[in-house]
């Protein structure tokens, strides 16, 4: 294999859940060497979340931690609230390139971690800081996760229907999936910018502020025109038919949009002779958003005859967007993911092979990158400790009875 572009580059991960863990693994993907830190009092909250492996629950069972972490990081346990655990975890950052943390702000500061101090330890450190509110200001200390900031970042007054309450994502922690793409681009350029000019800084991304950014649209129509975004179920302003329609089989549906008239006529070739889509009332866009009730039932009439892959199939090549809806099964037997080798099979001590593990989600011409199975709770505390900090035997006993490296 040919040299990734972050091998050299030493990374120390205190972060854990979802943002942080994803914005490592991009650098774990392509060679960096990631020391990941917990403590058996306060593991990654990702292995106590469900589903388990066979409903068994324990902190090694958790598919969301696997899906999380399936990239090479050194996992070790240590006791942050002792003092001589915050020592040691000082002679790690002497280690490392990059320290990582997604506490709530200002907890790295109350062990003596923060960037202030770590910039004595290591004047060029690069400081990776990411929580819901960032470091400064009013929220800055509120804790919370993805699903709480989800609803914070104006996703959940969005999703749902018009005579009903919102009803959010049923996939909460929607922002997960976002922070971590400028958290990324952040730490390359921080990277880049040591490279050239041998400067560390540090970085603080609020996920609240990062999440919100697809919402963007809509913050500006209020900014303009003071207008408040509601829930509308499928529709959408400037498109008709836009929704997702009942197809043949057991709950299976086909997503189907079109935004033109040229687009209209092209999804009337497809349907073939049917006397509502002549219709002049539905020949342009305003009469198709006029008559929506009407045109949604005579779509889904058509729609319910045919399977959600034979709408998509016929739809497709006329022009206009269609997709299936698909499941958990559709995913794990798309014939697309499984060309791109999105999922890999890895073995995992405890939860044996499992074929669910995702990489990047993109190729590059002349690197691959490299997964691993997700680490077990201190499974590197003798390689971190003795081999890497060069810690005595008889001392890495003593700090683990002492529950220091615990």
């Amino acid at each position: 294999m040919k040299k990734r572009p972050f091998e050299g580059i030493k990374v120390l991960d205190f972060t854990m859940f979802g943002v942080g863990p994803f914005t490592v693994n991009y650098l774990a993907f392509y060679g960096a060497e990631v020391i990941k830190v917990e403590s058996h009092a306060r593991p990654d909250g990702c292995r106590t979340i469900t589903p388990y492996k066979d409903n068994k629950p324990g902190l090694e069972r958790s598919f969301y931690f696997a899906f999380s972490n399936p990239a090479k990081k050194y996992d070790i346990t240590l006791n942050l609230n002792h003092p001589k655990g915050v020592e040691l975890a000082k002679r790690l950052v002497a280690w490392a390139d990059v320290v990582a943390e997604s506490y709530v702000g200002q907890t790295m500061e109350r062990w003596g971690l923060g960037y202030d101090e770590l910039k004595k330890i290591k004047p060029d450190i690069i400081m990776f800081r990411t929580c819901m509110h960032g470091q400064t200001g009013p929220m800055a200390r509120h804790p919370g996760y993805g699903n709480i900031l989800t609803s914070l970042s104006g996703y959940n007054c969005i999703v749902g229907w018009p005579d009903r309450p919102p009803c959010g994502f049923q996939a909460r922690a929607f922002t997960d999936f976002v922070a971590p793409l400028f958290g990324i681009v952040s730490l390359i350029a921080a990277l880049d910018y040591r490279r050239r000019t041998g400067k560390g800084q540090c970085l603080d991304l609020s996920q609240h502020e990062a999440g919100m950014h697809p919402l963007a649209p809509l913050i500006l129509d209020y900014t303009v025109n003071q207008r408040e975004p509601s829930t509308s179920g499928n529709r959408l302003a400037y498109a008709a038919p836009h929704g997702v329609y009942r197809c043949r089989g057991d709950d299976r549906w086909c997503a189907i949009a079109v935004f033109t008239d040229e687009e209209w006529e092209s999804f009337c070739k497809v349907i073939g002779d049917s006397a509502w889509a002549k219709d002049p009332k539905f020949a342009t866009l305003l009469g198709r958003k006029q008559n929506e009730d009407e045109l949604d039932r005579l779509v889904e009439e058509w729609t319910s005859k045919r399977s959600p892959e034979e709408v998509m199939s016929l739809m497709q090549p006329a022009g206009v967007a269609a997709g299936v809806v698909a499941n958990a099964k559709d995913q794990a037997e798309d014939p697309q993911l499984k060309h791109y080798h999105s999922f890999h099979e890895l073995d995992h001590p405890e939860m044996g092979r499992m074929s669910f593990y995702h990489g990047p989600g993109f190729r590059m011409s002349k690197t691959d990158y490299e997964l691993a199975p997700p680490p077990l709770l201190g499974e590197y505390n003798d390689y971190v400790f003795t081999k890497i900090l060069g810690i005595p035997d008889e001392e890495f006993v003593q700090l683990m009875e002492e529950e220091v490296i615990y």
